[in-house]
This record gives C-alpha cells, sequence and structure tokens, in this order.
C-alpha cells in the first residue's frame, strides 16, 4: 500500500505504500475505474498477518512473473518470516469469494540487494518464491516482461492497477481498479519542479497530471504498457508525493523493470 514512509529530500517530503492499517483493506488507484473481470491475469495481492492469528489482509500489489515467483516492491516487506505472508492470485473483488482466487503461502523473500530502506535511492524491488505453483484456472497468467534496458517514450500511455485508495480519506471501493497513465520521460521527470533527484534511471514516472494517480495499496502492482506486441509489466509501484496522491507534477514513481531483468532472472530461474 502506499503509505506514510517519509523522508526528508532536498525537495521535500514523499512517501510511499507501506500499510497503515493490516485489519482493514482499503483500495483505488485514483481515478480509476472497475476493470474488466479477468483482464489483467497476473496481477496479485499480497496479503500480511501482522498478528499471527491467521487474518490476511491486503497491504500491496505484485505480478506473477512465473509459476512459483511473484513481484512487488521492497518497501512491501515488512518482515523476513515468509509464513508471515501469503498471496491471492486470480483475485478481484477482495471481499467476495467467486472461485477464481488462489491463496498460496511464501516460501522465501529476495530483496534486492541494493535496497537500503531510502526510496530515494531506488532498488525498490523484490521477489517472492512462492510454497507451491500457481495453476492455472483460467483466472490467472504469467506476465510479459520488458526487454532488457528497454525504455518508455514520453507521454506513452499505460495502466496502473490495483485495489489502493480513492482518496486519502481512505474511499474504497472492493473490486481491482483500473486507470490510463502517461509516462513522464526521465529528463522531465528529473527537473527540480517535478521529482529532481529522486527520479532516477532505473525508475519510470507516470501521471503527474493531478488527476490520476497511484496511491496507498497499490505499491508493488504492476505498470502494465502494451509494447512489442503484448501487454507488459514496465514498472512496480514505489513511491509518490506526500499529502495526497495525485498532485500535479509529482508522478506516481515505478521501479523500471527494464532495468533490473539480470537479478529478475538469477531469482526466478
Amino acid at each position: 500500500m502506499i503509505g506514510l514512509v517519509a523522508f526528508l529530500s532536498c525537495i521535500g517530503l514523499i512517501w510511499a505504500e507501506v500499510p497503515f492499517n493490516h485489519r482493514v483493506t482499503n483500495g483505488r488507484v485514483i481515478g480509476g475505474s472497475n476493470a474488466p473481470r479477468n483482464k489483467w491475469k497476473w496481477q496479485i495481492s499480497l496479503q500480511y498477518d501482522s498478528y499471527n492469528e491467521g487474518y490476511y489482509g491486503h497491504i500491496c500489489g505484485g505480478t506473477i512473473i512465473d509459476g512459483l515467483h511473484v513481484m512487488t516492491a521492497a518497501h512491501c516487506i515488512l518482515g523476513t518470516n515468509p509464513k508471515s505472508y501469503r498471496v491471492a492470485v486470480g483475485e478481484y473483488n477482495l471481499f467476495e469469494y467467486d472461485g477464481s482466487e488462489q491463496f498460496i503461502g511464501v516460501e522465501r523473500i529476495d530483496v534486492h540487494p541494493g535496497w537500503t530502506g531510502d526510496l530515494g535511492n531506488g532498488n525498490d524491488i523484490a521477489i517472492l518464491k512462492l510454497s507451491e505453483p500457481v495453476y492455472d484456472n483460467g483466472y490467472v497468467a504469467i506476465a510479459e516482461l520488458p526487454y532488457p534496458e528497454e525504455t518508455l517514450p514520453h507521454d506513452f500511455t499505460c495502466y496502473i492497477t490495483g485495489w489502493g485508495l480513492m482518496d486519502h480519506y481512505g474511499s474504497a471501493p472492493d473490486i481491482l481498479q483500473e486507470a490510463p497513465i502517461n509516462v513522464v520521460e526521465h529528463s522531465v521527470c528529473s527537473k527540480p519542479e517535478w521529482w529532481g533527484i529522486l527520479a532516477r534511471e532505473s525508475m519510470v514516472c507516470a501521471g503527474g497530471d493531478g488527476v490520476i494517480s497511484g496511491c496507498q495499496g497499490d505499491s508493488g502492482g504492476p505498470l502494465n504498457c502494451f509494447t512489442g506486441g503484448a501487454w507488459r509489466v514496465h514498472g512496480v509501484v514505489s513511491y509518490g508525493p506526500a499529502g495526497g496522491c495525485n498532485q500535479y507534477m509529482k508522478p506516481t514513481v515505478f521501479t523500471r523493470v527494464s532495468f533490473f531483468m539480470d537479478w529478475i532472472f538469477s531469482i526466478s530461474r
């Protein structure tokens, strides 16, 4: 979830998605709408049992990258015990069970070795190995990934998906949300009036129109872009502005998947 982990920078406070309430699921992409059922089959809900009571609440999104691994954000990892997590694949409505879901435990957590807990340093990516493989029930799919080092042009339209907050008051539909969101190229996003030095080349910026953005609950989820003849996951939701998600000239920032392909393959092969 985009939560309230803030740190000082030369341009102010930024915040990322960490769970602020493990017991209640809140959700919506800001400016989005209900996604068609069974459209984004690689989207997962990462769920956490914060009290060791067998109750798992949604904290972040993620992406199926093969039958035994999912990709999410490093800042979504709240503790090192894999048994505290589970992954819901084939999920659509978080508060209804309609037979499409699979709930799978986590066997191992691999956080990128360059992750320091400081969002401005980047490397906000983690791979979870599942305790059993995802099976194809018609509601799941393995995500296509970009080519190594592939970049997206300015103003290219992608889709952000997730169960993140609709606004800072916590308005929360239960159904997976989607919204078109336009890429802001690095030369623009790294300008001082945008994200400045906090926008690294290992990141993708998208949004910043003051209308559409990711928010708490979307962290770790995919930036879906149609490139090379297929929908590919080009980004992992990482951070956004403090004090409100959809701020003008403060786009949602994603970990750029194409920058980390060698590491992803080394972990998931």
